[in-house]
C-alpha cells in the first residue's frame, strides 16, 4: 500500500487532500464548522482554533461483502467544546463502462486491470462493470451489473438502472466501441447518468470530422473531468478541441511489474518482438523487410510474431493479412527466421516471452495513436523499443528507452534494431531507462491516482 493510500485510509496521521475533496458543513449547539475540500489540509471553524481531522475509508468485509462504514472524526482540542457529530460515508462504489473478459480486445484487459487497481484489496473501494457486447453473452465475472448490447435500447435502460446506485462512472472512450455512427449512443448513456462521470479517452484524432468532434466535444462536457494517457493526447484535445486544460488530466495507461522472473529457454538469440492482436496497420510487413535486412548479421535475428488476429478482422476477412505475411517471409527467404505464434498465450506465459526477447518492435502504420498498452507493457518490462513516430512511443521513448523512425520506412527500421541488437553497451542503457520510466507506469501507482481523481469529483457526503 502506499503512503497516499495510508493516509486516505487513516493509518497516518497525514490528510491526504486531493483525495478528501468536499465541503461539508455541520452544526451544533456553538455554531458551524466547515470542512473544506480544493486543497484544504485541516477543518475550519468560526472559532479560530484549528481542529485536526482524522479520516478513514471504509473497509469491505471480503467474506461477507458487507460494506464498512469511514469515520471523519473532528478532535476538538478543548474540552469546553463537545465532539462533533461524526460524518459516515458509505463505501465508495464505481462503475466502469467497456468492453470486459472474456471479449478480446486491448480495452477489456484494460479495464479488467483499471478495476482490480481501483477495488485494489484495503483499499476499501469497490468496483462493478456495465459490459459492452454484441449480443449477450454468459458472464462469469460477478463484478459485471448488466451488459449493453450495441444498438439495443432495452439493454441501455437495463444498464442505466444497474449502475445508478454507483457513486461515479468511468466510461472509457473509443469511436467504434459504442453502437451507431462514430459510437454516437455513447450519447445516450451519459445523458442518463445521475452521478458524476470520469470519461477516459483511449483516442484523441488529430483530424476528426465534424461528427467524431460533436460526440466527443459533449462527452467532456457532461464529464467531470477527461483522463488521457500521454502528454501528447492531452495538448492534442486542448489545440482540436479547445478543451478546458484544467479539465484534463494524464494518467499512465497501467502496467504490471514485469523486470524479473524466469525466460523461455527455447527462445533464439537475438529476437525481436512485436505482439498484440494481428490486424492490417499493425505494420507487421516493415518489420519483416527490417529483419531481412539484417540477415547478414552473425547470429542473425530472430522476429517473433506473436498473438492472435483481431476477432472482427477475422469475421470480416479471415486469416488474410497473416497468410500475406507468411507469403512476404518466403519471398525474402525469411521464412525460417519469422515465427508467428498465433497460439492462446495465458498472462504468465506472454509476459515470460516478453521477458525472453532482446527488443520490442512496434512498426505500426498509425500517425495518431496516443495510447499503446503494449509499448507501456513493454517499458514495464525494462525492454529497449524500436518504434514508428506514433505519439505516445515519441513521449515514451524520448528519455532513452528506445529509438523511432518514420512509418513505413523498414530501412530506418533495420538500422535502428542494428544498433540496439549489436552496438555494445546500448542495449543495456535503454534497459535501464525503460526500468527508470516503468515505476511510474505501474498499476498500484495508477490505482490510487484514479481513486484520488473520483474523491475529487464527488459531491459532499450527506451528515449523519
Amino acid at each position: 500500500m502506499s503512503t497516499d493510500d495510508q493516509a486516505v485510509l487513516g493509518h497516518s496521521p497525514r490528510v491526504h487532500t486531493r483525495q478528501m475533496d468536499m465541503d461539508v458543513r455541520l452544526a451544533d449547539d456553538h455554531g458551524r464548522v466547515r470542512v473544506r475540500g480544493h486543497g484544504a489540509s485541516c477543518a475550519e471553524a468560526e472559532d479560530p482554533r484549528p481542529l485536526p481531522m482524522t479520516v478513514a475509508w471504509p473497509q469491505v468485509d471480503r467474506m461477507s461483502g458487507n460494506e464498512g462504514e469511514a469515520l471523519v472524526l473532528l478532535k476538538v482540542p478543548s474540552p469546553s467544546v463537545p465532539v462533533l457529530p461524526t460524518i459516515v460515508m458509505p463505501t465508495p462504489t464505481v462503475a466502469l463502462v467497456s468492453t470486459y473478459p472474456p471479449t478480446v480486445c486491448g480495452l477489456a484487459t484494460f479495464t479488467s486491470n483499471l478495476s482490480a487497481a481501483i477495488a485494489a484489496p484495503g483499499s476499501g473501494w469497490r468496483t462493478v462493470v456495465l459490459r459492452l457486447v454484441d449480443r449477450i453473452e454468459a458472464d462469469a465475472h460477478g463484478e459485471v451489473v448488466a451488459q449493453w448490447v450495441a444498438g439495443d435500447r432495452a439493454s441501455l435502460h437495463r444498464a442505466v438502472m444497474a449502475i445508478g446506485s454507483s457513486d461515479a462512472v468511468v466510461l472509457q472512450h473509443e469511436y467504434g466501441l459504442f453502437g451507431g455512427t462514430d459510437g454516437e449512443d455513447v450519447l445516450e448513456l451519459i445523458e442518463a447518468v445521475q452521478v458524476p462521470l470520469i470519461a477516459v479517452l483511449h483516442t484523441v484524432l488529430l483530424d476528426p470530422t465534424l461528427h467524431q468532434r460533436r460526440i466527443l466535444d459533449q462527452v467532456m462536457t457532461v464529464a467531470s473531468l477527461t483522463v488521457v494517457q500521454s502528454e501528447a493526447a492531452r495538448r492534442r484535445l486542448i489545440a482540436v478541441h479547445g478543451a478546458d486544460a484544467e479539465q484534463v488530466v494524464v494518467v499512465p495507461h497501467g502496467a504490471v511489474a514485469n523486470f524479473a522472473g524466469p525466460v523461455l529457454r527455447d527462445i533464439e538469440r537475438p529476437s525481436v518482438l512485436t505482439w498484440g492482436l494481428l490486424g492490417p496497420g499493425k505494420g507487421i510487413e516493415h518489420g519483416i523487410s527490417a529483419v531481412a535486412l539484417l540477415q547478414q548479421r552473425s547470429p542473425a535475428p530472430l522476429y517473433i510474431v506473436a498473438g492472435q488476429t483481431h476477432p472482427k478482422v477475422l469475421a470480416a476477412q479471415g486469416e488474410r493479412y497473416r497468410d500475406e505475411l507468411r507469403n512476404q517471409s518466403r519471398a525474402l527467404g525469411i521464412a525460417d527466421r519469422v515465427c508467428f505464434d498465433g497460439s492462446y498465450r495465458d498472462w504468465e506465459s506472454l509476459r515470460a516471452l516478453v521477458r525472453s526477447v532482446d527488443v520490442v518492435l512496434l512498426p505500426y502504420d498509425s500517425r495518431d495513436q496516443v495510447s499503446s498498452g503494449v509499448l507501456v507493457e513493454a517499458i514495464a518490462s525494462g525492454k529497449p523499443v524500436v518504434a514508428t513516430r506514433f505519439p505516445h512511443a515519441e513521449e515514451l521513448l524520448s528519455r532513452g528507452a528506445g529509438l523511432t523512425v518514420a512509418q513505413g520506412d523498414f530501412q530506418a527500421m533495420a538500422d535502428a534494431l542494428d544498433r540496439v541488437l549489436y552496438e555494445p553497451g546500448l542495449a543495456t542503457r535503454m534497459a535501464t531507462a525503460s526500468r527508470r520510466e516503468g515505476v511510474a507506469l505501474l498499476w498500484p501507482t495508477v490505482g490510487a491516482t484514479y481513486r484520488s481523481l473520483i474523491a475529487e469529483v464527488l459531491p459532499a457526503m450527506a451528515v449523519a
